[in-house]
């Protein structure tokens, strides 16, 4: 592709002198090739600009970065631009044929809600019959073929791959998580939505924002940018709900378990095998828990509806839908009822225990097993272990993903959000297994144990490497070994 094409739609800060034919895209100075365009970010730790020359050595014949080099060699076309994280999403898209525009692509954002919400909507579109991309924290998705997933929202190339073969697929939706660090490095430049989803905003990655009005601003620049043509489907039973659409050139459409909307939700009974709904009217059973799921299962509905499936079908095929993995699962055995959940801010840990103390019997204790991860937002620590030790009977402080971080200097700060008197009542195991092992020894007939923030996760990270660890292999091996 000539580098003119390539950056099609971005305004350099000047002149560009040259016109090379440009073999593929990078922003990684060790995958550039002869022809390359290497992209100049400045990223939290690395700043792409000190490897212009190492990109260039290795045959890259176009450089495009927010400041240019020194020395300029000769053959070599510079782009100077405002923005390289805004540039490449533009540029990616331009290379892969602007898949986004090609599809009916759908963005989920929010604190909680977006995995379980997007993995439903892949599931219920699949059962409709239609070809369908998902791109998760879980996995990524080309109809039922899967691909890893290493993060939220993937880096720009990665995207556009992705969604590029997605249309080659046949694929007519696809649905995805949009990260607020996804939105603020513009991973997502240069996409086209035809809808965004807002779930609900509440105290996360300020280790990242800071502060929760940036927090906001990254998830409401999502919405600033949708097109006239998309759709805004926002929770405004969230007081940010309405903040989110302020500024959006979209249709705005709203959902509600609280107020009037154009999509409002009723729970009408609550088990542990599922929630019957009231949804516009309509009376539907679903296998999802919680009230939490209620306004999942409406963002859901609404999306589908938004996205022209007919209202019977919609319900029909929400009835059918199971939780997302490590969203709510059980293992039961031994006469007790565990639950795997990746809850780990204070909010979706606050809804999840609601949830259980929403439906278990009197007698039934409710042991949790919590952690939080390591080198993340400090902040929630005390926060989430406080929510813990007051709506649970037992709590089992633990090890969560430690990172670099010595574990029990997480725990310490865990147990800075509780009296001396609740820190009485806390075992703390930094040993995971240990931990789990524990609950279910402390755990009698009918009680009800808790292990939350891993969910769906098959590791924990220690000192650099990943371990492989599933809470829900443990409980299984506990509860259900007949040994």
């Amino acid at each position: 592709m000539k580098l003119e094409s390539l950056i099609e739609g971005i305004v350099p800060l000047e002149p560009v002198n040259g016109n090379p034919d440009v073999r593929n895209i990078c922003f990684d100075s060790r995958k550039a090739g002869e022809g390359s365009c290497f992209v100049a970010q400045v990223g939290t730790r690395v700043d792409g600009h000190d490897y212009i020359e190492t990109a260039i050595s290795q045959g890259a014949v176009a450089v495009v970065c927010q400041r240019k080099p020194e020395a300029l060699h000769q053959g070599v076309t510079y782009v100077l631009v405002e923005n390289s994280d805004l540039a490449l999403g533009i540029m990616a898209d331009n290379y892969y044929g602007h898949p986004s525009r090609r599809l009916k692509l759908v963005g989920v954002t929010g604190t909680n809600g977006k995995t379980t919400t997007v993995t439903l909507l892949h599931s219920m579109f699949r059962k409709h019959g239609c070809h369908v991309g998902l791109l998760s924290t879980i996995v990524n998705k080309i109809d039922d073929e899967e691909i890893p997933s290493t993060h939220t929202t993937p880096d720009a190339l990665e995207l556009n791959s992705l969604l590029s073969r997605m249309v080659e697929a046949g694929c007519t939706y696809a649905f995805m998580e949009v990260s607020s660090h996804s939105v603020v490095q513009n991973r997502i430049g240069g996409l086209t939505f035809a809808g965004g989803v807002f779930s609900n905003l509440t105290h996360d990655h300020l280790d990242f924002h800071k502060t929760m009005a940036n927090y906001v601003a990254a998830k409401k620049m999502f919405f600033d940018g949708l097109p006239a043509g998309a759709f805004a489907l926002v929770n405004i039973d969230d007081r940010n709900g309405r903040v989110m659409v302020q500024n959006t050139k979209a249709t705005v459409k709203t959902y509600s378990l609280q107020k009037m909307a154009d999509f409002r939700c009723r729970v009408v009974e609550e088990t542990f095998q599922g929630i019957e709904l009231e949804l516009c009217g309509h009376q539907v059973w679903t296998r999802l828990v919680g009230r939490f799921n209620a306004y999942n299962l409406t963002a859901i509905y609404g999306t589908a509806v938004l996205c022209g499936m007919a209202e019977e079908e919609a319900l029909r095929l929400l009835s059918t839908l199971e939780a997302a993995e490590g969203r709510f699962q059980y293992v039961s055995g031994k006469g007790v009822t565990a639950i795997v959940d990746y809850a780990h801010t204070p909010d979706a840990l606050e809804n999840v225990i609601l949830a259980i103390n929403h439906i278990r019997r009197p007698g039934q204790s409710l042991i949790t097993v919590v952690g939080c991860g390591g080198d993340r937002d400090k902040t929630k620590r005390p926060e989430m272990a406080k929510i813990a030790s007051t709506m649970s009977d037992r709590l089992v402080l633990t090890s969560d993903n430690p990172r670099t971080e010595d574990p029990e200097s997480i725990l310490d700060d865990m147990e800075n959000g509780l009296s001396l008197e609740e820190k009485s009542q806390v075992v703390r195991i930094t040993d995971r297994r240990q931990a789990i092992k524990t609950a279910v020894l402390m755990a009698h007939e009918g009680d009800i144990i808790l292990v939350a923030g891993k969910g769906h996760e098959k590791y924990q990270d220690i000192k650099g490497v990943k371990h492989h660890f599933d809470d829900k292999e443990e409980l299984e091996k506990l509860l259900l070994d007949s040994k």
